[in-house]
């Protein structure tokens, strides 16, 4: 049995009030979401809440911010991303490993180079163009499924998805490959049933990125969205803020029902994340 000493009382410590840290905002959050306004505003505050206080949720779905559609904007949103993104770095990252080509090297260093783009700099020719475009004779952003195509359009393939994918696929024998290839394995199906298979982790915790990038863009929805039922829930969550600032329990709620599914996430993910970010750092 491990001795407690001095130094790893202390370690715990810190590591304990790290945690408090980090779990206490998330805590109140949804606590707070569930107080009636009066325990809400007793000073001192209030911890734990006395019972379960469905008002805020309610007065959160019943006022004039379309809280439900636009949580099923968000979701349409982050599905098509996070698909499109998976779907795009592992054909991607496929051939910069697999398929020998002239210049793969300098086209990969390009691909990274994206990375090093701010987003700010962009944003406005993205805007530009997207809303330049016409979709059935009307401009883009008319009709919601042109709205929710210009939502997605700019984020269909990303740099540091095919980055982790690549450096997964470098760990995988080539004497494996080439026995596949010999027994007539074409390139589907070996990155169908052999490849992807064994690259979970990595897949994982690129589409755990991906949709947690997703789920919280803010500055993208409110350029396109023209009305309040085409945008997606963080911009409804600020409108809830402004329109019903002297009621903070709205506003909890709000906060509540878009934490929720990330926090999900990262619960039962983490360890993907972990494995995945970490494939090819040992080879």
């Amino acid at each position: 049995m491990r001795q407690l000493t001095v130094g790893r009382v202390i370690t715990y410590a810190v590591l304990i009030l790290a945690a408090l840290a980090v779990v206490f905002p998330v805590y109140y959050v949804i606590a707070g979401s569930i107080m009636s306004p009066g325990q809400i505003s007793a000073y001192p505050p209030d911890l734990f809440p006395h019972g379960i206080f469905t008002g805020n949720y309610e007065g959160a779905s019943s006022s004039g911010t379309p809280i439900g559609r636009q949580y099923l904007n968000s979701i349409l949103q982050t599905s098509i991303i996070t698909t499109s993104q998976l779907i795009t770095s592992v054909l991607a990252a496929y051939a910069f490993v697999f398929m020998r080509m002239w210049g793969r090297t300098v086209l990969f260093g390009l691909f990274l180079a994206t990375l090093m783009v701010p987003w700010e700099s962009i944003v406005l020719p993205n805007y530009l163009t997207i809303t330049g475009w016409e979709l059935g004779g009307e401009r883009l952003t008319a009709s919601y499924a042109g709205t929710m195509l210009a939502l997605v359009l700019p984020f269909l393939a990303n740099a540091f998805g095919v980055f982790l994918l690549r450096q997964s696929f470098l760990q995988f024998p080539t004497e494996l490959r080439d026995a596949a290839t010999i027994d007539g394995c074409g390139h589907w199906r070996f990155l169908r049933q052999i490849l992807i298979p064994l690259n979970k982790p990595a897949l994982m915790a690129v589409g755990l990125y991906v949709f947690l990038s997703a789920w919280n863009q803010f500055f993208w929805p409110l350029l396109i969205g023209d009305s309040a039922d085409r945008r997606t829930l963080q911009i409804g969550i600020s409108q809830l803020n402004d329109a019903e600032a002297a009621d903070p329990g709205l506003i909890l709620a709000g906060v509540t029902l878009s934490i929720l599914p990330t926090l999900a996430i990262v619960i039962f993910g983490q360890r993907f994340i972990v494995r995945g970010l970490t494939a090819g750092a040992i080879r």
